[in-house]
C-alpha cells in the first residue's frame, strides 16, 4: 500500500526567502515519517531576489512537484485550490521608525477623525440645536458649554470605543474589530484579484 501525503494550503501564505520549499507555503500530514521529511524539503518555486510582491501559486504545483520527487507517493489536496505567496522583505526591528511611523499615523487619524465631526456638526448645525433646546427647557440662553455640549463630546468618545470595540491594547470582547473586519475583506479582494489576472495571463 503507498504512502498518502495530505497538502493543506491557506489562501494567502507569507515568504521571505526566494527559494520556496514546500513545507514553507503548505501545511502536510503522513503516516510516513520519512516521507514527510522528505517532502518538506521539496522546492515548489525560485524567486528573484529582492523582487517583493504577490505571486499566484496552485495545488497542482504542488502536486507535480511532490509526483517528481515521490512518483509512489499518492498526494491529496486539502483547502484552497489557488493561493497567494506573498514574497515580503525580512523584517528588522527598527524601533525608532516604527514610533516615528505610530506617531505620524495617529497625528493624520486624530486631526482628520476632529475635522471630519467638527465639519459634520457645523453642516447640521447641532450647536443651534443645543441652544434651542436647552433654552426651552430652561428659559435661559446658552453659552455654548452646557450640560448638552459636555454630555454630547463624552457619548461621541465612548460610542467611538465601543464601536471600534478597541481602546489601546483592550478590547471590549473578542469580536474582530470594524477596522479588522475591513483590513481581512480588503486582502480577500486583493487575493482574489491577483488568481483572476494570473489566470487570464496564462489563458
Amino acid at each position: 500500500m503507498n504512502d498518502v501525503l495530505y497538502i493543506q494550503t491557506d489562501k494567502n501564505v507569507k515568504v521571505t526567502k526566494e527559494r520556496i520549499y514546500l513545507q514553507d507555503i503548505a501545511d502536510l500530514s503522513c503516516g510516513n515519517p520519512s516521507v514527510l521529511n522528505r517532502c518538506k524539503v521539496i522546492p515548489v518555486r525560485q524567486l528573484t531576489r529582492g523582487k517583493y510582491g504577490r505571486y499566484a501559486g496552485t495545488v497542482l504545483e504542488l502536486i507535480r512537484a511532490v509526483q517528481r520527487a515521490e512518483p509512489n507517493l499518492e498526494v491529496i489536496p486539502v483547502g484552497e485550490p489557488e493561493f497567494i505567496m506573498t514574497y515580503a522583505k525580512p523584517e528588522k526591528r527598527e524601533t525608532l521608525q516604527e514610533w516615528c511611523k505610530t506617531a505620524g499615523i495617529c497625528m493624520i487619524v486624530f486631526f482628520g477623525t476632529m475635522f471630519s465631526i467638527m465639519t459634520f456638526q457645523t453642516d447640521v448645525d447641532v450647536n443651534g440645536l443645543f441652544q434651542k433646546i436647552y433654552q426651552q427647557f430652561t428659559g435661559r440662553y446658552s453659552d455654548g458649554f452646557t450640560v448638552l455640549e459636555i454630555t454630547y463630546s463624552v457619548g461621541i468618545g465612548i460610542g467611538v470605543i465601543l464601536f471600534f470595540n478597541h481602546f489601546g491594547k483592550w478590547k471590549l470582547n473578542q469580536d474582530p474589530t470594524p477596522m479588522e473586519v475591513e483590513m481581512r475583506s480588503y486582502e480577500d479582494q486583493v487575493d482574489m484579484t491577483v488568481l483572476e489576472m494570473q489566470n487570464r495571463e496564462e489563458s
